[in-house]
């Protein structure tokens, strides 16, 4: 069994916070770098090339590459032959959220009660899912989510009748309807299946999937690349000034679901699509 004490889940967690913020992923900065060579309208690439040096000033300068430096979302994968010592792993995750938010002067975006918007003032609590595997190792991803994309985000709850075709037409909806409210050019994440948390689930794990890496499933890969063309069909393109590249990346996810239904989560994302992993 191994023995993993909260102080170390608690360092990492904190520096997890910081490096997220300051530094785009380099799947993230790749697609955003090969975005701007591809884009077809002058604007569209004046503003790609505008990101690419604001990714260059945020991680010279070791300040967020964005003012909204999210809610934490933490995925920890927990090995059945794991022991945490010295408190409970939600805790130290909470506290690990504290000090990044904190130390590295990330803004603090969290408000104690959904009505009563008290300012919570360390950035916590994070929301964490938990996952029990085999093993003894502790996988941590840090995915602090901004809500400007966040609030672009829908669910919902096909016939099976409705297929594939009514799934592909959901997402595609979604995006026309955030337009430039979820500051493109955004990943998309999407769920298929489960029940109405499970699908919103998938797709927020779809989003912290690299850029460019696609479904194992061969008719998911399919439909990931059909929508991806698709969504930069629209014309949305960077900003929502008009373009050729509107989105960066399409990942789906899916899962068995019931006879009844056919659940459909589409979470969106700006190029911010900030995702930090950890293997302890």
């Amino acid at each position: 069994m191994k023995v993993i004490q909260v102080e170390q889940i608690i360092d990492n967690i904190k520096e997890m916070c910081m490096e997220a913020n300051y530094y785009l992923s380099e799947d993230m900065k790749k697609a955003l770098y090969e975005a701007a060579d591809r884009e077809e309208s002058p604007l569209g690439c004046q503003i790609l090339n505008q990101l690419k040096e604001n990714l260059d000033i945020a991680g010279e300068s070791q300040i967020p590459i964005c003012q909204d430096t999210g809610m934490a979302v933490v995925f920890a994968s927990v090995g059945q032959d794991v022991r945490i010592e010295g408190g409970s792993l939600s805790d130290a995750i909470n506290e690990g959220v504290r000090q990044g938010y904190t130390e590295g002067y990330l803004r603090k975006s969290v408000v104690k009660d959904p009505f009563f918007r008290e300012n919570t003032k360390d950035n916590t609590p994070a929301v964490i899912h938990y996952d029990i595997v085999p093993g003894e190792e502790l996988k941590l991803t840090l995915a602090p989510k901004g809500f400007g994309s966040e609030n672009m985000s829908r669910i919902f709850m096909l016939k099976p009748a409705d297929g594939m075709e009514g799934a592909k037409e959901a997402v595609l909806s979604v995006v026309k309807e955030a337009g430039p409210n979820a500051c493109p050019p955004v990943v998309v994440g999407v769920g298929i299946g489960g029940t109405f948390e499970k699908a919103a689930l998938l797709a927020k794990q779809a989003l912290t999937r690299e850029a460019g890496e696609h479904s194992e499933i061969p008719y998911v890969k399919e439909m990931e690349e059909e929508l991806l063309g698709k969504i930069n069909g629209l014309g949305i393109g960077p900003a929502g000034l008009g373009g050729t590249v509107t989105a960066l990346a399409v990942n789906i996810n899916t899962y068995p679901t019931h006879i009844a239904g056919l659940p459909v989560a589409v979470n969106m994302c700006c190029h911010v699509n900030r995702h930090v992993t950890r293997v302890l």
